[in-house]
């Protein structure tokens, strides 16, 4: 198959949400953890989360901003500067993917959903108990994109949560261990293999 642009525009929308969110393969999803001024806990899945910098530790997530849809995680973010990312494991993974229903503002999601929250001193933003591996992060930019309506959210990993097991040696993360998830798309799962790892390269 060969598609043009043309032929790409001319897809269905659906066929083209679904191409389009899984032509990159597969990538990692996270639930992200947020409270409202209210102090009403909200979760909600994503799939757009991405390494930025290891010295300082940050990581983005890409949100849209459709004005006339209801963003309460980037609301939440915006109002407190706190959030979590917290890993899907397969034995949650249902309850994970029903965060991504649309909800009335004042109901959260981890009740709905069927998750627990857990709290850490000095830091209101809620972890996903069920989760193996978790990062709390402090709010340090937001980025407007001015070819979509959408928005790279970057926030300062602060805290992390994981079982030493999951750690290796070079303290990179067995994913495998950790039975943490991926997707494909937006509603395909896949379960972490280690094929194979291979030495670091250096410059010559």
């Amino acid at each position: 198959m060969y598609l043009s642009s043309d032929r790409i525009n001319q897809l269905n929308r659906i066929h083209r949400i679904n191409l389009m969110n899984s032509i990159t393969g597969i990538k990692p999803v996270l639930l992200v953890g947020t409270i409202s001024k209210n102090k009403i806990p909200n979760i909600s899945i994503f799939n757009s989360v991405v390494h930025i910098s290891s010295n300082p530790s940050l990581i983005g997530f890409f949100v849209r901003d459709n004005k006339s849809v209801r963003r309460d995680t980037l609301s939440n973010i915006i109002s407190t500067h706190v959030y979590t990312l917290n890993h899907i494991n397969s034995d949650f993974i249902h309850n994970a993917h029903a965060t991504s229903a649309k909800l009335n503002s004042e109901i959260s999601e981890f009740e709905y959903c069927g998750l627990e929250e857990e709290y850490i001193e000095n830091f209101s933003a809620p972890f996903c108990l069920k989760s193996n591996i978790k990062l709390g992060l402090f709010l340090k930019e937001i980025v407007d994109l001015e070819c979509s309506e959408s928005k790279l959210v970057v926030g300062e990993i602060n805290h992390v949560i994981i079982n030493d097991d999951f750690i290796n040696n070079d303290y990179s993360i067995d994913l495998q261990k950790s039975n943490s998830i991926s997707s494909g798309g937006l509603n395909n799962y896949y379960q972490n293999l280690n094929f194979v790892s291979l030495p670091y390269i250096k410059s010559h």
